[in-house]
């Protein structure tokens, strides 16, 4: 039995909570929220980009298929309904979302200019190129 995290709760570990948090307290995005929150939300949508639906109609069958992980992979336990996710996508402030991606892309960017060779462990070089032999 695989007792790691998934690849997605991996990557919502390098969100900022905290700023995203704020962001959401700054735009009152959680105004009469009872469960589906911003951070839900955000963690819908990502979860549809990085899984390349392409409707929210095809989003909510695929999180449907993985409503066992669906607590595993940081969405919470309760289902999402595509009514609840298309309501919230119309009704809630875009700059909480727009903010926030700007946020991250910044610290990337940081990130790749200052520490660019802060990995741990051993690094390898491998060359793809191909070189031509003739006689």
């Amino acid at each position: 039995m695989n007792q790691d995290k998934y690849v997605f709760a991996q990557l919502v570990e390098f969100l900022n909570n905290n700023k995203f948090r704020k962001l959401v307290y700054k735009y009152d995005g959680n105004h009469y929220v009872k469960h589906f929150t911003c951070w839900n939300q955000l963690l819908a949508m990502m979860f549809g980009q990085l899984s390349n639906r392409e409707s929210l109609r095809d989003l909510i069958v695929a999180l449907q298929a993985h409503k066992s992980k669906r607590y595993h992979l940081g969405l919470g336990r309760e289902p999402i309904a595509k009514t609840t996710l298309a309501v919230a996508n119309q009704n809630r402030d875009y700059r909480i979302f727009e903010d926030f991606a700007f946020y991250m892309m910044k610290e990337a960017s940081e990130k790749r200019t200052t520490n660019i060779f802060d990995i741990p462990g051993k690094k390898y070089a491998f060359d793809s190129t191909t070189i031509p032999l003739c006689l």
